[in-house]
């Protein structure tokens, strides 16, 4: 069986290549890193702070994708927002694709509603846009396109 999803049945201007990495927000970075490292084995792979994002995160490879936890740095970040609303777990699901502009193009064209209308720096130096939950049943999706 491939490695890769294939995007489905319709011709499309791009392809999802994988599940890039689960994103999940976290009060206490530090806290959040022992559980990974300590109580599962895993090793994290440093931290960035994404200061246009309000973020720090730090990311823990796990076979072919990454946990990334994400911690605000800043009360009105979208992260801090997300805790107050929701509590810690799972903020996003990144999907890897191989061309985030045209996949971008070929989501507007279908109708599909977007938080990002272009591409952005995302941590690790990947380009990234958030497709909005209302359009994919509730799931903040993340496409991101790693050079």
């Amino acid at each position: 069986m491939s490695q890769e999803c294939k995007s489905g049945v319709n011709a499309r201007k791009f392809e999802v290549l994988k599940v890039d990495h689960i994103g999940i927000a976290v009060k206490d970075m530090e806290q959040a890193k022992k559980f990974y490292t300590e109580v599962l084995g895993m090793t994290a792979m440093g931290e960035e702070v994404v200061e246009e994002q309000k973020v720090k995160v730090c990311f823990i490879p796990c076979g072919d994708s990454e946990v990334e936890l994400l911690e605000s740095t800043s009360p009105d970040g979208p992260v801090a927002k997300f805790i107050e609303k929701n509590g810690e777990g799972i903020q996003h699901v990144a999907l890897r694709v191989d061309n985030i502009e045209a996949a971008l193009a070929d989501l507007k064209e279908q109708g599909v509603r977007l938080i990002d209308q272009a591409p952005r720096y995302g941590a690790g130096g990947a380009s990234i846009a958030f497709i909005h939950p209302k359009a994919t049943g509730g799931i903040l999706l993340e496409l991101s396109e790693r050079k």
